[in-house]
């Protein structure tokens, strides 16, 4: 298959791509006041450790407890720390200024969304055949309000979102050359920055495993084959990257903690041996404690719209909200274009379809076994965060909040860009049906209404991306450098 030469147009949309990251990300950056974004006091105390020993810190240690609390992030995977805090240690050779050693920090998170941005952009061009669909899920990925936003602060989110784009990827390509040894290590990485930033993501390493195993998985005379020499060679290399990557810290954690490599268990331990009583673990109110059954907190409190809007847009402690339009228009693009995903491809009237042959989805897979797994595993990733946040906040600690299933973004972007991409073939069709009375496998009105689409979308993407940054959180931060 020969690649296209990009057109004109497709270098100004990457360059447009890249300059608003750094315009926007950079602004943003500098202009948060320190602590102010969720939790960032208490995250950098991490990094602020390692650069003043050089060393990581145990999780009991002092000088890193959450105040109230008792415990520290220290417990779980801090590689994100890790790289802050030694960049961090660097630049101390330099200068001693406290806002230059926190916009270092934050600038290590502004680089793995710099990454996540790349592989979401390779991303793109496997899984979506139209250019105009390659860079609607570009933008629609990066440029959600809440997803930047991940970018500028001191936290883990970014780091694990940059994980996902790269373990994504990694698989993509391994689905499509049988896992050539490549793949492998680009999907290796991916699960060690995976596994040492966030466990809510984890569900995505499951499946980049389950993915990898039904590749070698086919049907021979009505019984499964396992292809286990090739099984057992590229799986080895990557049991042996991924071991060599984060092994290291789990054998830590089960040594410090006693047995307790997860760190889980010892640091509701240590919420116990010094928390305030009314924070330690099982004293804090949740929505079981206010008297909600699980059903009624999905439905009747407010854990829906808190977690909605402020995945789309919540700044700050959970107190910068963005323009009523802007969480209508996402709202809307989510509830609409999800539902038209779900309309099958394969839907025929006559012998090209409803859809057109480019309204096939994960035309990036060949077998339509895999390709079904495929759905269903991205469906699992898309869950799982979410019904761990509602475990949280049901039976932990009352906090509804967006960032906990942003790991669900980039498949959730995928369905939404097909959906989009299928509700307008749908239409293009139907109209030139009523119009000509025939049913061409693609019209113009078809190609017109996507490039509107495209067109439309992006700029209202970029619109409320500079509504909520120009013009909601920069008047927020000055008022608060005024008090």
């Amino acid at each position: 298959m020969t690649r296209q030469k990009p057109q004109r147009w497709e270098y100004w949309m990457i360059l447009l791509y890249f300059a608003l990251y750094f315009l926007v990300g950079l602004s943003l950056l500098y202009k948060q006041p320190f602590g102010d974004p969720p939790d960032e006091f208490n995250r950098y105390l991490i990094p602020q450790y390692i650069a003043e020993h050089g060393t990581l810190p145990n999780g009991y240690e002092e000088s890193i407890r959450i105040p109230g609390y008792g415990f520290s992030y220290a417990f779980q995977p801090i590689l994100p720390y890790m790289v802050q805090g030694y960049v961090m240690y660097v630049v101390k050779f330099f200068t001693s200024d406290a806002g230059i050693l926190l916009y270092s920090a934050r600038l290590v998170d502004f680089a793995f969304g710099l990454v996540m941005a790349v592989f979401v952009l390779l991303i793109s061009r496997k899984w979506f055949s139209d250019k105009r669909l390659q860079y609607l899920f570009c933008f629609l990925t990066m440029f959600l309000p809440q997803s930047l936003f991940i970018h500028t602060y001191v936290n883990t989110d970014s780091c694990c979102m940059m994980s996902i784009a790269i373990m994504l990827y990694g698989l993509t390509c391994g689905l499509q050359n049988r896992f050539a040894y490549s793949s492998c290590i680009i999907m290796s990485i991916g699960i060690i920055f995976c596994a040492l930033s966030y466990y809510n993501a984890y569900g995505f390493i499951l499946s980049c495993i389950l993915l990898f195993v039904a590749n070698y998985l086919s049907l021979q005379e009505n019984r499964l084959h396992l292809d286990w020499k090739p099984l057992l060679q590229k799986g080895g290399l990557i049991s042996a990257i991924v071991l060599l990557g984060i092994g290291w810290w789990f054998i830590r954690s089960y040594l410090l903690y006693d047995g307790d490599f997860l760190g889980l268990r010892t640091r509701d331990i240590c919420a116990m041996l010094f928390g305030d009583d009314s924070l330690k673990p099982g004293a804090r109110i949740t929505y079981q404690t206010m008297g909600y059954t699980i059903p009624q907190m999905i439905w009747k409190s407010d854990f829906c719209v808190l977690t909605i809007n402020s995945f789309i847009s919540m700044y700050g402690p959970m107190k910068v909200t963005t323009a009523l339009w802007i969480y209508r228009f996402y709202k809307y693009l989510f509830a609409v274009s999800l539902p038209l995903c779900l309309i099958p491809s394969a839907f025929r009237r006559g012998k090209n379809g409803w859809l057109g042959d480019n309204g096939n989805t994960a035309l990036f897979i060949s077998r339509p076994a895999i390709r079904n797994f495929f759905h269903g595993n991205m469906i699992f990733c898309i869950l799982m965060p979410c019904v761990l946040s509602m475990i949280y906040s049901y039976h932990m600690d009352c906090q509804p909040q967006g960032r906990y299933i942003m790991p669900i973004l980039i498949p959730l972007s995928y369905y939404c860009v097909r959906g989009m991409e299928k509700g307008i073939r749908i239409l293009g069709q139907l109209f030139c049906r009523l119009n000509t009375g025939k049913k061409p496998a693609s019209s113009k009105i078809t190609d017109v209404l996507l490039t509107g689409l495209f067109v439309c979308v992006i700029i209202l993407i970029v619109i409320a991306l500079f509504t909520t940054v120009y013009g909601y959180a920069f008047p927020y931060y000055k008022q608060l450098l005024l008090i």
